[in-house]
């Protein structure tokens, strides 16, 4: 079935994929009840499209041109708008899940999931509830049960763009290969680079490297 324009749930797409977000839409408006109301490819294309059609959910990714999906759920938030957020990306959720619903999202999942799975979570979120997969779950559990926060985990301290550094290191990416994937100079690189090991008490940049590949590999961070 189609959606109409009187679907009940009217939802904004945020993503820097034309391709990806147009099939993403075309799916959510044959499910009953769902209609995708508009599309945005960055941060500040996001922030308008929010404040003109007062979508009752936005889906997010954590890459967007010229930003990241964090610090749009920052600005989101810091602006007093209370709308359910699901982000809804291809980075690994060991490294973002905890840090995006701190941020202010109601959930996270990612785009390899079967696209009936990603309607359940977009229900599950819409329905004031939030959206994690059971190896994340099970990780706030042990978390809470030995006294630890979410908060806790070392990579907590970087920043977002840190943390997307540190996530292409481990990828084993060099320096002018992860200045090119994110827009920024090199010695840009080198500065978070020096910032990372600073905040998580390495010396060397093999100990980095070494940590930074076993987190992507392993997909943990603890």
């Amino acid at each position: 079935m189609i959606a109409t324009e009187t679907a009940e749930a009217r939802i904004l797409l945020v993503d820097d994929h034309p391709m990806l977000r147009h099939g993403l839409a075309s799916y959510i408006n044959q499910q009953e009840g769902l209609l995708v109301c508009g599309e945005a490819e960055n941060l500040e294309q996001g922030l308008s499209r929010i404040e003109s059609l007062d979508p009752g959910l936005v889906i997010v990714d954590i890459t967007l041109r010229g930003s990241d999906g964090i610090e749009l759920i920052r600005r989101i938030r810091a602006d007093g708008n209370q709308v359910p957020i699901l982000v809804l990306s291809m980075h690994d959720e060991s490294l973002y899940a905890e840090r995006v619903l701190r941020t202010g999202a109601n959930g996270y999942i990612m785009k390899e999931e079967a696209r009936e799975k990603v309607i359940e979570a977009i229900k599950q979120v819409l329905d004031g509830g939030t959206w994690v997969s059971p190896r994340v779950a099970s990780l706030f559990v042990e978390r809470t049960m030995v006294g630890q926060t979410p908060g806790r985990s070392p990579l907590s301290h970087l920043s977002n763009r840190e943390l997307e550094v540190f996530r292409l290191i481990g990828k084993g990416f060099d320096t002018r290969t992860i200045a090119a994937e994110l827009g920024i100079s090199g010695k840009t690189v080198d500065v978070h680079r020096a910032n990372i090991k600073k905040k998580l008490g390495m010396k060397r940049l093999s100990e980095l490297v070494r940590y930074a590949v076993n987190c992507v590999e392993s997909r943990d961070t603890d």
